[in-house]
């Protein structure tokens, strides 16, 4: 077909108005296979976003956008082939040079249940297909392997000319915690730089492989492990969890403005524990306030990924080691968490975006 390229096709792509299609990185290459039978066309793109960023919505503004270029083609068959971004910084790939992104989930404070999010965020992330590591960095009070049904203790072996451990699996995670290295009664009685140097450990001695994401489960507050973990690993982006109470609000608050001194993007806020809705009347009960996560992201311009409601069944798959997500996926709470976390996996790869566009326009004015 006369004038039909890779080239003018490209073109057309780079019309489409959507935030998910970075112009600046679509390049020939992006257009992995292209073939005219007759007057259809077929074609593989690739597209630097999460596999739960591609939607029919999506693929119409593609096709679309080609056909009204090239008119003459009868149908357009897209296959979109969608990869994860990955955060580039020479200190990250230095220590952990397998890791695509990592994302600490942090709250101000203590009782919001911040663990049980970092928990079913990670199973939901790596049941849409992600690989995905979790470090349980709450030194004080080590929770992840209770919550992921893990009793065993992580291998411990040679590699090169150090000592590593390698991390245990289960559900699709990598998970590795100082809960694993002591008995389930001790106390963690350290102080801070202890604490700080375990979490360099965790890091820098254990067998991460190849990760999409690696998920850092933070210790409430704004201490050292916090400082220590910004200071040496530069974080892809930090999801804050509340909830609705103005008690809480205020300490998530502190948290945030703690992780915008240190230059650690807010990829979003999750608010848990948003509501209650009674299992025999269905009514809505919103037990600690209402809408205050919803607030604080507008108040300081920052995502909201979402809130989840309380349930017993939520708690129970923590105490007995099986997540929401994963033990009762057709439920309304699982698909609430299942969206929670790829809304988190957009507004990593946005982030990822605005970084690159950054980087690009820092070259350019040195040239």
């Amino acid at each position: 077909m006369i004038g039909l390229t890779k080239s003018g096709i490209l073109n057309s792509i780079k019309k489409v108005d959507d935030e998910r299609i970075d112009k600046n990185h679509l390049i020939l290459n992006s257009i992995k296979n292209f073939e005219i039978k007759e007057n259809d066309l077929d074609i593989d793109l690739s597209l630097s976003i999460p596999q739960t960023s591609v939607n029919d919505e999506l693929k119409s503004k593609i096709t679309k956008a080609i056909k009204e270029d090239f008119p003459e083609l009868s149908d357009v068959k897209l296959n979109i082939l969608a990869k994860i971004s990955s955060h580039t910084d020479k200190r990250k790939d230095a220590l952990l040079p397998g890791v695509k992104n990592t994302v600490a989930v942090a709250s101000g404070k203590g009782g919001v249940g911040k663990s049980t999010v970092a928990v079913n965020l990670a199973v939901a992330l790596a049941k849409d297909g992600a690989n995905v590591g979790l470090i349980d960095a709450d030194i004080y009070g080590p929770s992840i392997p209770l919550m992921l049904g893990i009793k065993e203790k992580p291998k411990i072996f040679q590699k090169e000319d150090k000592v590593v451990m390698q991390p245990v699996e289960n559900y699709g995670i990598k998970l590795i915690s100082i809960g694993f290295l002591i008995d389930d009664d001790a106390p963690v009685i350290w102080r801070g730089p202890m604490a700080s140097g375990a979490i360099k450990q965790f890091m820098s001695d254990v067998n991460w492989g190849e990760l999409d994401y690696l998920v850092f489960d933070m210790p409430p507050g704004t201490g050292d492990i916090q400082l220590t973990l910004v200071q040496t690993i530069p974080l892809t982006g930090v999801v804050i969890v509340t909830t609705p109470q103005e008690v809480s609000l205020i300490d998530a608050r502190k948290a945030l403005k703690m992780f915008n001194r240190v230059n650690v993007p807010v990829a979003g806020v999750v608010e848990n524990m948003s509501y209650f809705l009674a299992p025999d009347t269905g009514k809505k009960y919103d037990i600690f306030g209402f809408g205050g996560g919803e607030q604080l992201s507008k108040d300081l311009n920052i995502p909201f990924l979402g809130g989840i409601p309380i349930d017993s069944r939520i708690r129970i798959g923590g105490d007995k080691g099986v997540p929401i997500v994963f033990d009762l996926p057709d439920t309304e709470y699982s698909d609430i968490i299942t969206g929670i976390s790829r809304n988190l996996a957009e507004q990593i790869n946005l982030i990822n975006l605005n970084a690159s566009s950054k980087v690009e326009i820092l070259l350019d004015d040195e040239e």
